[in-house]
């Protein structure tokens, strides 16, 4: 999108029900494409964040930039207020920029979000980010990624392969920047906001994950009352390409109301 600060994906009609998705740490836009194919009345504005995939990869990486690039984005598309869906450390993005925008903000949909977790945990998985993931050859980055993404069918490993795996040298790596995923584990350390009150929010759950607090989720409904939704999904953190029908119908309904 022409003057965008990020690279933008876009899916749907320009006259369905506008929708901005986030997506996750070492993530990208296009991973949104199946959920959209499920949500044809949807005009998904699904980014790449910044340091992913074909946005910026220039700092600061911290959750008030995302959020200011986000919106952003809606501000060069004339979007005054949209739903916002946000996956894993999307989610947090999502929850703050509902916090700091709440008139921009029309619904939340928090898909498996990353919110509050545990410091030591966060820790751990930077440290392993600091070590630059590459591979050999594309048959071992699509092997890995199906290890990782078990539950989720052979033809969408197939896709993200074929979208975020680039050159390096005589190796191949995924298009994210590393020092961004380790500022975004550092981020998801921070004390868990909740949405503001009186902005809708719907919140799924992976009940093969443990990414979702119980003590959060807790504090949610004391926040949001009756406009808070809770529907656990089974399937594990990748919720919207193993559970696509399932978590479309989820958001029919929200954006139907």
């Amino acid at each position: 999108m022409t003057g965008s600060p990020l690279h933008v994906h876009n899916y749907g009609p320009d006259d369905g029900v506008p929708v901005l998705a986030l997506h996750g740490v070492t993530g990208h836009g296009a991973r949104w494409r199946v959920l959209a194919e499920a949500l044809p009345q949807v005009r998904l504005i699904a980014v790449d964040l910044r340091g992913h995939g074909r946005s910026p990869w220039t700092p600061p990486w911290h959750l008030g930039q995302h959020v200011a690039d986000a919106l952003a984005v809606l501000d060069g598309l004339d979007l005054r207020r949209v739903a916002v869906l946000g996956h894993s450390f999307g989610g947090a993005i999502a929850v703050h920029l509902a916090r700091a925008a709440p008139q921009r903000v029309r619904q939340l949909v928090l898909l498996d979000p990353a919110i509050g977790l545990d410091g030591e945990d966060m820790l751990a998985a930077a440290e392993a980010s600091r070590a630059d993931e590459s591979y050999s050859d594309r048959a071992a980055a699509r092997a890995d990624c199906a290890q990782s993404w078990v539950g989720v069918a052979d033809a969408l490993v197939d896709a993200e392969i074929a979208e975020h795996l680039m050159p390096d040298g005589d190796r191949w790596r995924y298009r994210y920047c590393g020092a961004a995923a380790v500022v975004a584990w550092s981020e998801m350390a921070r004390p868990a906001l909740t949405p503001p009150a009186g902005v809708p929010t719907l919140l799924l759950p992976a009940t093969k994950a443990a990414f979702v607090d119980p003590a959060w989720v807790h504090a949610c409904r004391v926040e949001l009352g009756e406009a808070l939704t809770v529907v656990e999904i089974d399937a594990g953190h990748m919720v919207d390409l193993e559970r696509t029908e399932e978590v479309a119908t989820r958001i029919r309904a929200v954006l139907a109301g």
